[in-house]
């Protein structure tokens, strides 16, 4: 994904998205793939060639990455262009079109923010929801982390990966808005020691924001940033790391890698195998092989 001196590879599709190769080809034909709804949150991969659309406007925030090809579309008064790697970021309420620039196509994934997701998150800081000048920012950080949430389109986003998502969005997206940033002052040690022996104890269950929020007194995305400060993870990551650790030990006494897949919580073997290896750097059967001396 990244080359040797940390920036976006030139053509990030089809390295990115393990088990999605099929949707990050040179565009044929137009398409768009949408994904599994959310509440106020859509996200889509597009491909096409040419001109795709007229001007129109969203009453959403329109945020994705060029995936292939060069992006181009109209917006406040001048034609933008985006290469691979770049991050698009469309305000609510604005006039654009969209389009690819050359004869080879274009291929992207966007993600479509509702305001008052946003609103909630900067309620407490009170600040004003973020406008951001320039539409086309290269932001490596900001890239990997919208492409998180646009990695597996086939699958629906987790209620507490959501939370830490809109969290560190807000804030990228504040500060390329150069909106003040309140200091985020002393952790809330007690609430955030709470939530991590809530998740230890639930490991293997479906934990929802609400329940962290009855048992903290901490609103979510508040949660989010002290968790995140105070563990270096979110939430979400504690209780997937939690689940593949568990994983490991079934596979390494020789429990099939199906079975496990099902107690500990992932959707089947293959959401199980992407979030292994993003984990441990190998797939759950090569590790079984290796712990019983077999590779």
């Amino acid at each position: 994904m990244q080359s040797e001196n940390g920036t976006l590879h030139e053509d990030v599709a089809g390295q990115i998205f393990e088990g999605l190769e099929r949707l990050c080809v040179a565009p044929e034909a137009n398409r768009i793939l949408s994904a599994p709804a959310y509440p106020g949150i859509e996200r889509i991969q597009a491909q096409f060639r040419g001109d795709a659309f007229d001007l129109h406007r969203h009453d959403t925030y329109a945020l994705g990455v060029t995936m292939r090809g060069v992006q181009t579309f109209r917006y406040r008064g001048k034609q933008r262009y985006s290469v691979p790697g770049r991050v698009i970021i469309l305000h609510p309420d604005e006039l654009h079109d969209g389009g690819a620039a050359t004869e080879d196509g274009l291929v992207y994934r966007m993600l479509y923010l509702e305001p008052s997701v946003l609103f909630q998150c900067l309620e407490a800081a009170r600040v004003g929801l973020p406008f951001v000048d320039d539409p086309i920012v290269r932001d490596d950080r900001l890239a990997g982390l919208l492409l998180a949430a646009l990695g597996e389109l086939d699958r629906e986003l987790d209620e507490l990966f959501v939370d830490d998502f809109v969290s560190r969005l807000t804030d990228g997206l504040v500060q390329h808005a150069r909106l003040p940033q309140r200091p985020l002052g002393s952790i809330a040690w007690g609430q955030v020691k709470t939530a991590r022996d809530y998740l230890e104890a639930h490991s293997m269950q479906d934990v929802r924001s609400q329940e962290l929020e009855r048992i903290t007194g901490l609103d979510r995305f508040t949660l989010a940033r002290h968790f995140r400060a105070a563990f270096a993870t979110s939430p979400h990551r504690f209780l997937l790391m939690r689940r593949l650790q568990q994983a490991k030990a079934m596979i390494g006494v020789g429990e099939p890698i199906a079975e496990v897949a099902a107690a500990t919580g992932f959707a089947d073997q293959s959401h199980l195998t992407r979030h292994f290896k993003k984990a441990f750097g190998i797939a759950p059967g090569a590790w079984r092989n290796m712990v019983r001396g077999d590779g």
